[in-house]
């Protein structure tokens, strides 16, 4: 006897169907110069103490740390592509540490992708706080969302994987659900959250150097100073000078904005 042969009905989900196509749209629209965010002196003070937030307390470090350690191996990764070394792959890990496995055949590149670390989230924070004052800060959420999505090509362990997911869904839900206008104002805040953590991983290389020279192998000042004899002091102090000249870069326009703050208040009543 035959016997019918069912079959899944093929079920359409228009909703999610939308909700990607809206996702996209917007990615392809946040390459185009939007309205310049008006930032107020107030509004300007509260987004520091938000960005210090993110990036301080034990508690929201923990979480937002995983970002700076994704940015920190990215960095590594296209210094790496950018002199034509074969990328292995990056590694992450959830006490904030993290591995980029590249090959170059001579010391130069090798010097370059090692150096791009620990200065890049403070550049690209700076580059998202200009951004974000400037009327591209969906452009900055369009290119973030894109390089997170391409890095899955170059990530080899599980944890990685997760990280990485978890902040691919949040920049999607950026997207998705921050009004454009709004976009500025979300950059300004992520890039200053970058631009202070910077500057707490430098404060943590220091300190392995002074007391936790146990773990001198992580410090890419002291690859540094291993492949090139220069002392890890003079690599340290140039990823200092590279973070305090990202948030020279980054004070600019804010120092517009509390400048045209006071002279509002010194005019005559």
């Amino acid at each position: 006897m035959n016997h019918p042969v069912l079959t899944s009905p093929v079920v359409n989900t228009p909703a999610t169907d939308n909700l990607a196509e809206t996702w996209w749209s917007r990615i392809i629209a946040g390459f185009t110069h939007s309205p310049v965010p008006h930032v107020t002196g107030t509004e300007l003070a509260v987004v520091i103490l938000l960005a210090v937030a993110l990036s301080l307390p034990r508690a929201s470090w923990r979480y937002f740390g995983l970002l700076a350690t994704v940015t920190h191996e990215l960095g590594h990764a296209f210094a790496a592509l950018m002199t034509g070394q074969r990328l292995g792959g990056i590694r992450l890990s959830l006490d904030h540490s993290g591995t980029t496995t590249s090959y170059s055949r001579g010391r130069l590149p090798a010097m370059w992708s090692t150096f791009w670390g620990y200065p890049v989230p403070a550049v690209v924070g700076a580059a998202m706080v200009w951004c974000g004052f400037n009327g591209w800060g969906p452009a900055a959420m369009s290119v973030g969302t894109l390089v997170l999505l391409a890095s899955f090509l170059f990530l080899r362990n599980g944890i990685g994987l997760l990280i990485t997911a978890a902040a691919v869904l949040a920049a999607v839900l950026l997207v998705l659900f921050v009004p454009p206008d709004f976009n500025g104002h979300v950059m300004i805040v992520l890039g200053l959250a970058l631009l202070v953590a910077a500057v707490r991983d430098l404060g943590k290389l220091v300190n392995v150097h002074l007391r936790r020279r146990d773990r001198l192998p992580t410090s890419d000042a002291y690859l540094l100073y291993r492949a090139t004899s220069v002392p890890a002091v003079v690599w340290i102090v140039l990823f200092a000078a590279v973070v305090t000249g990202a948030w020279w870069f980054a004070w600019q326009p804010m120092a517009q904005v509390f400048t045209g703050l006071v002279e509002y208040g010194a005019r005559p009543a």
